[in-house]
């Protein structure tokens, strides 16, 4: 079994559950607005959203772009007008409250802090992730959190990881593994740095791409298996 001794998590849909998170979010903007979010307007919230994400992975445009356009890309749609940066101050707001788990997460991590260097690489706000960590209580369990806003580069360009592995001390790529749900950034992101990567895939995606990731999982649980090491009781 490879011995591996520092672990880089993503956040959103990994460790965190973002879909129930951002659900509820936008729910309350809505309200805000008094409108009623539909499950077609959320559907295509989410199309939307994941589109300006996709550019600005590919570095196509910048996270500002992407977070003060996508609501006045949503309503004008629909014929209405709106401040989108005046939105997307009120939705993160509401999704900084956010903090449900993965299951498994908290105990998972609790367990690895004690035999593993843990850090957090996470595309996003640092403001939203850091709050929504501090409150799961994920927060204390990692060595540090490295945010795409903070770091001037996204996963997966390889600046971002030579970032992040300036700041660990004695980082081996060989002793590295990354964990993550996204195969165009966090696969796709440790393959360009030179690292194992793990894919947590619990809905079974089919995977139409050519980035293969070192081991796939279903269940945090998994990771016991691959760092070879026995679950919490």
């Amino acid at each position: 079994m490879k011995k591996y001794q520092t672990l880089l998590f993503d956040v959103d849909d990994t460790l965190l559950d973002f879909a129930a998170a951002e659900a509820l979010a936008l729910e309350r903007l809505f309200e805000s607005q008094n409108l009623f979010l539909t499950t077609q307007i959320e559907a295509n919230y989410r199309k939307i959203n994941q589109g300006l994400w996709k550019s600005f992975e590919e570095g196509k445009i910048g996270r500002d772009e992407v977070v003060n356009t996508r609501f006045s890309l949503l309503f004008k749609e629909y014929g209405k007008i709106v401040d989108g940066v005046k939105l997307e101050k009120n939705y993160r707001g509401y999704l900084e409250e956010g903090h449900q788990l993965i299951s498994g997460a908290l105990e998972l991590i609790s367990k690895l802090q004690t035999n593993f260097d843990l850090y957090i690489v996470t595309n996003g706000v640092s403001k939203t992730q850091d709050r929504r960590l501090r409150d799961s209580g994920l927060h204390p369990l990692f060595k540090e959190i490295f945010v795409s806003e903070d770091t001037g580069f996204q996963k997966p360009m390889k600046e971002f990881f030579d970032h992040v592995f300036a700041r660990i001390p004695n980082f081996s790529p060989k002793q590295a593994l990354i964990i993550g749900d996204s195969i165009s950034s966090d696969i796709k992101g440790g393959q360009l740095a030179g690292i194992d990567t793990c894919w947590y895939n619990p809905n079974a995606k089919p995977n139409n791409t050519s980035i293969m990731p070192t081991y796939e999982i279903r269940s945090l649980n998994e990771l016991y298996q691959i760092l070879n090491l026995t679950p919490k009781a």
